[in-house]
């Protein structure tokens, strides 16, 4: 028998994601910024520097749509590139001393809101979700790549 429409996984995700985000996009408004943008800064909080083909891929934003994006922080001063000195075709993406300052002010908001989202929930139904979601998410890809291989 056939998932119903309301029970399938895309629109468990959605529902879900709609009820998540709004504190999230309030908080990132407050600072003039994007779903996008703040995804960029978090990635280069925890890494210091990236390059742009690295950011694309940990942040699920296309790299003509990252262009944009790192345009966009660029004219806020949030971020700057910097070319490899080894390796001039290599390009690096790095948040400037605003950028870091942003996240001293941002993250602990952000932590206070991960906290309310987890407290919905035990740790371990917490931790469940986390391994569910990545082997739907792992087997999603397996799948899409052994079609495309079949082709």
């Amino acid at each position: 028998m056939p998932v119903s429409f309301d029970q399938s996984l895309p629109m468990i995700l959605h529902r879900t994601l709609d009820a998540v985000m709004p504190d999230y996009r309030e908080l990132f408004a407050r600072y003039n910024l994007t779903e996008q943008q703040w995804r960029v800064l978090r990635v280069l909080w925890s890494s210091k520097k990236v390059t742009s083909v690295e950011l694309s891929n940990r942040t699920l934003i296309p790299a003509p749509s990252l262009v944009g994006v790192l345009d966009r922080l660029e004219k806020k001063d949030l971020v700057t590139r910097v070319r490899s000195v080894e390796d001039r075709r290599a390009v690096f993406v790095v948040a400037t001393a605003q950028g870091q300052a942003l996240d001293e002010e941002v993250s602990p908001q952000v932590a206070e809101i991960d906290r309310q989202l987890r407290a919905s929930v035990t740790a371990e139904e917490w931790r469940m979700m986390e391994q569910v979601l990545e082997k739907i998410s792992t087997g999603a890809v397996g799948a899409a790549s052994a079609a495309e291989a079949a082709e």
